[in-house]
């Protein structure tokens, strides 16, 4: 039965556009907590600086001092937060993505092992030392390509990000090697903020206690929310500093990174706690607690112990020899392991 042109419809359309609608429904519900948050800090002001400074500071000296050490500290939390929010997340370099060629080799691969020459071929030119669980280079099937050191797929975000540490709904944005410094000042600050509300409300709260004035609700539910803010933020933050001192990320603390040479080894990044702190932080000390760009290196290469240990080895050491299963260097390899090593550390 023939059906008439104005009755057809085109099914796939139909499809496209409500595919589209809850894109953007889900895209939209993600800034709720960003909304939520910048709601909190916008309220909290008000109770502050409107009620709390021109309710119980009578000094002008005093009040002037007091709206200037808050106002420091909101404009440091609310410009690391704006990083952090809207920095775009480091994507891999498109060098690392598999040829259309490779990938049809792949598909017609008779076994795994033909697979994974397949790729360990592709990944000799490329700065790649950390391996899968079965001794694989690292390959994602929904991006296509190669994943370099510290780098990892984000469900959410649907790419694969360099040196993801975890995806952060409060901040709708990935925390990776492009904004983790901003996420940290991000913390520190936020937790500063409710630290010197809470404190500063607690005059205000021994007033009421003693009767001398009547309670508000607004700083009252200040205090409890500043109080309950910064418990959390205290373990949080902690926990980010451990973090940076050991050059490790959220994801690594809970799967151990898998060298090519020496295996499993959760310390494989550091290389000190101050050199570690400095590859996230900079070496410019007067920008160490500004949320402006400071990191080194270019997410992709990380210098590293295992480094160290093959660059002597390659050199004429001994160590390399008595480790089983790195006997077959090339020299390519060794000019990559040395190049890159040097070019990020100078």
């Amino acid at each position: 039965m023939s059906v008439g042109h104005g009755n057809s419809y085109d099914y796939r359309t139909v499809d496209t556009e409500r595919n589209e609608r809850c894109g953007c429904c889900v895209r939209t519900m993600k800034w709720f907590p960003v909304l939520f948050i910048v709601s909190v800090i916008g309220w909290s002001y008000y109770a502050f600086v409107i009620q709390l400074s021109f309710f119980t500071v009578t000094s002008v000296v005093q009040r002037i001092l007091f709206l200037l050490f808050y106002h420091a500290i909101l404009v440091m939390f609310l410009w690391s937060y704006y990083q952090t929010v809207f920095t775009e997340i480091g994507r891999v370099p498109s060098r690392f993505r598999i040829p259309r060629s490779e990938l049809d080799r792949m598909i017609r691969a008779t076994s795994e092992d033909e697979q994974k020459q397949i790729l360990e071929a592709f990944a000799k030119e490329l700065p790649v030392v950390t391996r899968t669980l079965n001794a694989s280079v690292r390959f994602c099937e929904k991006c296509r390509l190669i994943k370099p050191d510290r780098a990892h797929h984000c469900s959410v975000c649907g790419v694969c990000v360099l040196k993801l540490d975890h995806h952060c709904p409060w901040v709708n944005n990935c925390i990776n090697f492009t904004n983790y410094k901003y996420f940290i000042l991000f913390l520190g600050y936020a937790l500063l903020y409710c630290l010197y509300v809470a404190l500063t409300t607690v005059a205000y709260m021994e007033l009421i206690w003693t009767g001398k004035i009547d309670g508000r609700f607004h700083i009252l539910f200040l205090f409890f929310v500043s109080v309950m803010f910064a418990i959390s933020l205290v373990s949080l933050f902690g926990y980010h500093c451990y973090l940076v001192l050991l050059n490790r990320t959220t994801l690594e603390s809970f799967r151990t990174p898998i060298f090519r040479y020496g295996g499993p080894d959760k310390n494989g990044f550091s290389l000190g706690k101050m050199s570690n702190f400095q590859e996230v932080f900079g070496d410019d000390r007067r920008l160490w607690f500004v949320p402006v760009y400071t990191s080194m290196g270019d997410g992709v290469v990380y210098p590293m112990r295992c480094y160290d240990e093959d660059a002597e080895a390659l050199l004429g050491g001994e160590q390399q020899a008595e480790r089983p299963g790195t006997g077959n260097l090339q020299d390519y390899e060794a000019a990559t392991f040395l190049n890159e090593y040097g070019n990020l550390m100078h």
